[in-house]
């Protein structure tokens, strides 16, 4: 199903330079990978940027989807644009293979690629294997790149070893897709709590609507792990619309980014602290340009 063109607009304005760390681009110009696992409606450039207008989220981070493969033409033409007419606005995790070249990372590094995306939970979004990582990592930690990832829930306490090992920073999408209904001590959602606590991990309070029983518009049930997520680290703590919520069936379960919003100030009710989780942090973890020249991050 495709997105609402019309999202409710939220009950708060969120702060100047808000970043919305997860979205995909989908659009019939660019070929869709054989290996996918579904076929998306279109979902362009210009309806993002229509509903982070209505939403007031200024920056934005494009995640490569798994039906373009290691394609990543439609994520970096869009980060493209919006750069060329705003400089800064965008950057973007890219999928590649182990062949890339030196050369091809240069250039998406200077197009705004600042990782490097593995995703198990989707057909096609998992171009390299496991045994492949540590060469990965080593080619991108001069770049100040790190590695984004998205697995079912269920393989959270297999693969945190994994992750607090590596040698460039780790993020996570989606709660990790810990299920809401399984609760804070839930084994899955305590390794994710460490890999915060003590790792060097980021984790993106996303797609409530993935992980919530309860459901819209409140997503009341995702609040505890949320909250728990926040007190473990706050500073490794970033969030995304998921826009435009790939893999609904039913327009029932499509979410809305008013909800999605209001929800996410549920969760960080105070001012400062939601400034640093749509603001400071991303602009660290991604390298935006703040206002002024200054450039945090690789």
């Amino acid at each position: 199903m495709a997105p609402t063109r019309a999202p409710r607009l939220p009950g708060i304005k969120l702060p100047a330079g808000s970043v919305d760390t997860h979205v995909h681009i989908f659009d019939s110009r660019y070929p869709l990978s054989p290996q996918r696992g579904y076929d998306p409606p279109d979902s362009r450039l210009e309806h993002l940027v229509a509903m982070h207008e209505a939403m007031s989220i200024e920056r934005v981070v494009f995640t490569q989807p798994s039906v373009y493969g290691t394609d990543n033409s439609a994520i970096l033409d869009g980060s493209d644009v919006l750069n060329e007419a705003t400089p800064g606005r965008a950057r973007s995790v890219v999928a590649i293979r182990g062949d890339v070249s030196d050369q091809e990372l240069a250039d998406m590094h200077a197009r705004g690629a600042r990782g490097v995306r593995l995703n198990t939970d989707n057909a096609g979004g998992m171009p390299i294997d496991w045994s492949d990582l540590p060469e990965l990592c080593r080619r991108v930690v001069p770049m100040g790149w790190h590695v984004e990832f998205l697995f079912p829930g269920r393989e959270m306490v297999e693969i945190a070893p994994l992750i607090a090992s590596l040698p460039v920073p780790a993020c996570i999408g989606h709660f990790a897709y810990q299920p809401a209904a399984d609760g804070v001590q839930a084994d899955g959602f305590q390794a994710l709590l460490s890999l915060l606590r003590d790792g060097n991990t980021w984790l993106k309070i996303s797609g409530a609507d993935r992980v919530s029983t309860a459901g819209a518009p409140r997503y009341d049930d995702v609040t505890p792990l949320a909250e728990a997520a926040i007190d473990a680290n706050p500073e490794r703590i970033m969030w995304g619309t998921d826009w435009p919520h790939p893999n609904k069936y039913d327009d029932r379960l499509v979410p809305d980014e008013g909800n999605l919003v209001d929800a996410l100030a549920s969760w960080a009710s105070d001012p400062d602290l939601l400034r640093l989780i749509l603001v400071e942090t991303p602009e660290r973890f991604y390298g935006f340009q703040r206002p002024g020249g200054a450039l945090d991050g690789g």
